[in-house]
């Protein structure tokens, strides 16, 4: 292919895989939805979060992260652009 085509096709399908999502809302949001939208959280780590909530309540922060295990400061850097709490 030439570059032009190239170019060409990556300026036309760059908008459906750079779209920035939503964050997801880490007081409402099910295992299913955790483990699809949260990149690093699968499925053990997403029944923490929810098991986290359900023991504890609401997260009032997005820092709370931190009292789940294997959700350490490194990972909630990478997870807090794409959680919120409200």
């Amino acid at each position: 292919m030439g570059k032009k085509l190239l170019l060409t096709l990556y300026l036309a399908l760059a908008p459906l895989f750079c779209t920035a999502a939503e964050p997801v809302n880490i007081n409402t949001a099910d295992q299913e939805t955790l483990v699809r939208e949260l990149h690093g959280v699968g499925s053990k780590k997403a029944e923490a979060i929810i098991a986290y909530r359900t023991e504890n309540g609401e997260f009032k922060s997005v820092d709370e992260l931190l009292e789940i295990k294997g959700i350490g400061p490194v990972m909630l850097e990478k997870l807090r652009d794409q959680v919120t709490v409200e």
